[in-house]
């Protein structure tokens, strides 16, 4: 059995054939903005036209109940998201493709300085919208679930293990029947907010064996198979007996998976063990969080990814930001991440980041 109950979109989701400025830029590419009034919360009693993001290829399924479940609240609020990849989704932030980014990473400081060209000199905020579990999942037939260390990790997804009955595999797994299958390694080749967390927690919990740093791309010293997006390592995986990969695990379907060990104990990824993680997690910039990669907190699941929405914290037009803020408030909305919860099996934020999110949200204004 799995630990998540998974979803997949049974949709395409759609991008909007036209051209948007990242913070408003015109009435077209805003839609047709508010119809009424605001409300206490700052946002328009109704809300009609179309907002266009695009991003993490992780939050696709969470996106889908997004984008169809804020039509219950606004029924004329159309969004389209575009799972393009965390990198892609923040450079076309910045250059005026998208008026919010889903990224499974914070900007940089030099991004961050970027986006007051379009969002003025108040800059941009993080949204924590989505936590998962990061599962290191693979393709081995008779094997639904082995443990590993995190040098272990490390050494396979360096090419350093290259069969599944290595010793250092098969003394973590006595019980288990592995095979002498060699190893074929699946990452990443888009520019992946998932790479830099999965790289993060190697960095952190295993530097002796990982020596490649903290990358969004994945390293062209390594020799192994790539596939573009979080659907097609997982694709490629599937199709590869004794491929071994990482993905957001709200989307490795029947993949077995890796048990890490956390201080004396095997923690499989879960929802329950990816939320505690950021529960213990330090504030970041801007409204981002600082992860432990190397707890040793029992029941924590460090590989973990915390994948943001990032908004203007002002927009260039009044109907752009009414749009923002309405979305917004839907997805960290009790209703909102049960739905994405629904369809992802994605981790539901806590009461105390929902008030802080929506502090931010609703303090989205126009620039003047």
């Amino acid at each position: 059995m799995k630990a998540l109950r998974f979803g997949r979109s049974a949709a395409v989701l759609s991008v909007a054939a036209l051209a948007l400025t990242a913070c408003g830029g015109n009435d077209d590419s805003a839609g047709s903005g508010s119809e009424s009034g605001g409300s206490e919360s700052g946002a328009p009693a109704e809300i009609s036209g179309s907002l266009v993001g695009g991003g993490a290829s992780s939050q696709e399924s969470a996106m889908t109940a997004w984008t169809e479940g804020v039509t219950e609240v606004h029924p004329d609020l159309t969004v389209n998201y575009d799972p393009v990849g965390s990198g892609s989704g923040r450079e076309g932030f910045l250059a005026g493709q998208y008026s919010f980014a889903g990224s499974d990473a914070a900007m940089d400081e030099e991004e961050m300085t970027q986006a007051e060209e379009v969002c003025g000199p108040e800059g941009v905020f993080h949204v924590p919208a989505y936590i998962s579990p990061v599962a290191v999942a693979f393709n081995l037939e008779g094997v639904d679930e082995i443990n590993m260390d995190a040098e272990t990790i490390a050494q396979v997804f360096t090419g350093e293990i290259t069969t599944w009955n290595d010793p250092a595999i098969a003394d973590q797994n006595p019980d288990a029947d592995l095979p002498d299958t060699e190893i074929t390694v699946v990452h990443r080749a888009d520019d992946s907010g998932t790479t830099e967390n999965f790289t993060d927690y190697l960095t952190a919990a295993a530097p002796e064996s990982w020596t490649y740093d903290v990358v969004e791309t994945w390293p062209s010293e390594i020799t192994a198979e790539s596939a573009q997006q979080t659907s097609g390592v997982v694709s490629l995986t599937q199709q590869t007996d004794g491929a071994i990969t990482y993905a957001d695990a709200s989307q490795i379907g029947e993949l077995g998976t890796v048990a890490v060990q956390v201080g004396e104990d095997y923690v499989p990824y879960s929802a329950d063990a990816a939320a505690a993680a950021v529960e213990k997690a330090e504030p970041g910039e801007a409204g981002a969080v600082e992860l432990d990669r190397t707890t040793e907190e029992a029941g924590v699941y460090p590989i973990v990814l915390v994948s943001y929405h990032i908004y203007c914290n002002q927009y260039q037009d009044q109907e752009t930001a009414d749009l923002a803020k309405a979305f917004g408030e839907y997805v960290v909305s009790e209703e909102g991440q049960a739905a994405a919860e629904e369809s992802a099996g994605n981790a539901p934020i806590s009461d105390a980041t929902r008030e802080s999110a929506l502090e931010n949200i609703q303090a989205i204004s126009v620039q003047e």
